[in-house]
């Protein structure tokens, strides 16, 4: 436990959680898909680091990758739309991969948002 209480304690970040799901309009009755939070306002860790990435004849280029560090009982799926709020700023993200899934934490690399599959 107090591992875990060491690594949220760095978690000066916050996150909403949206799926794009079936629901069901309450006064038509009618079915249709749309965003849904299903996890709001969860402490985390946004983590940026660059890159440089170099093959053969070409020319170095860098490349930004994103981690999401939070809550491992926390289920985020494949697709997911992740609005973070880090010092200040919101921005949409979008999960990738799989999840690195620790005692106290898990891992997840992000993309930015453009749109959901």
């Amino acid at each position: 436990m107090n591992a875990r209480k060491a690594i949220e304690s760095m978690y000066k970040d916050t996150c909403n959680v949206y799926e794009w799901q079936k629901t069901k309009d309450p006064i038509t009755h009618a079915n249709k898909f749309g965003e849904v939070l299903v996890h709001a306002n969860k402490k985390c860790k946004l983590s940026h680091s660059t890159i440089t990435v170099t093959s053969d004849d070409k020319a170095a280029t860098q490349k930004q990758t994103i981690k999401l560090f939070i809550a491992p009982e926390l289920e985020i799926k494949a697709g997911s739309k992740i609005s973070i709020t880090h010092q200040g700023r919101t921005v949409d993200y979008k999960r990738s991969g799989v999840p690195a899934i620790y005692t106290n934490h898990q891992e997840i690399m992000l993309e930015l948002f453009d749109k959901y599959a």
